[in-house]
């Protein structure tokens, strides 16, 4: 497949399957689904499964060379809020803070997992790990179809980072995706680029309506110990009867990639997934 200038490639990684988007930023159409392939499980391989089914994807595309981000389903991560030490002042203070929160949250050593954040000496902050070993598998197949990696983000991750600047003070943040409510809680009057003060992964019943997704809210706040928030900034699937403006007793929602959804509405959950934070 020929490329032109401003084309890139989004590759959605998930256990069950994998999907391939091309990303146009000056012509034709702005995103276009490619191909999708399920994945044959493999509970002794998973990784080398996912490099099986990536290989048969990208195989069949011809895109030999192309720049490509890879976006991450969340349960192939993990991500959590770290609290600096006192007194730290270097990065291998941070590091080690990450790496011991880590295993008392999970009960394992992090050497397996790579590890980034936003590191700060002075607030609190969010951590992400991605499994060493899937990155390996990424990196083989990227190097056999000498693909160009831009980067390499869990969804969550990748949507926050495209949305952050646009939180109001008083709201929260969340990703609604395959049926899965992921919250971000913001303290109150909070500005980019202030980071979540937790994450909450919730499922979303079948009709869940804004009275569900106000009650939702107002019990986090109320684990939290926070005021519940004024709005709440969504993108992904976000069901209509939750993009409503505050009425008395509801609290209000935004879909923050409100132009994009009529456009993603005919988008699998893992074309949304490889699409992730992408504009």
């Amino acid at each position: 497949m020929r490329r032109t200038i401003g084309q890139s490639l989004r590759i959605g990684i998930a256990p069950h399957a994998v999907s391939l988007l091309r990303i146009s930023r000056w012509r034709g159409a702005p995103v276009t689904v490619l191909a999708e392939h399920t994945i044959v499980a493999s509970a002794a391989h998973p990784y080398d499964a996912i490099a099986n089914a990536l290989r048969a994807l990208l195989g069949e595309q011809g895109v030999r060379g192309w720049p490509a981000a890879f976006v991450l389903a969340d349960e192939l991560t993990r991500m959590w809020r770290v609290a600096p030490p006192l007194g730290a002042t270097r990065r291998d203070d941070l590091e080690a803070a990450a790496g011991l929160r880590f295993q008392s949250l999970y009960g394992e050593t992090p050497a397996a997992w790579q590890i980034a954040a936003d590191w700060s000496a002075t607030q609190p902050f969010f951590a992400a790990a991605v499994p060493r070993a899937l990155l390996a598998s990424l990196t083989v197949v990227a190097d056999e179809f000498r693909l160009a990696v831009v980067g390499v983000e869990p969804h969550f991750v990748s949507a926050w980072n495209r949305w952050r600047s646009a939180l109001q003070p008083e709201a929260w943040f969340a990703l609604v995706h395959d049926q899965l409510l992921t919250l971000a809680p913001v303290a109150a009057g909070a500005r980019a680029p202030a980071g979540p003060v937790a994450l909450r992964v919730l499922p979303v019943p079948a009709g869940a309506d804004q009275a569900w997704l106000t009650q939702v809210l107002q019990r986090e706040a109320l684990l939290l110990d926070l005021p519940a928030p004024a709005l709440l900034q969504a993108c992904g699937t976000v069901p209509d009867a939750w993009s409503r403006p505050a009425t008395a007793g509801f609290i209000g929602c935004v879909a923050l990639d409100q132009a994009q959804r009529a456009a993603a509405a005919p988008y699998s959950p893992m074309a949304q997934l490889a699409r992730g934070g992408a504009a």
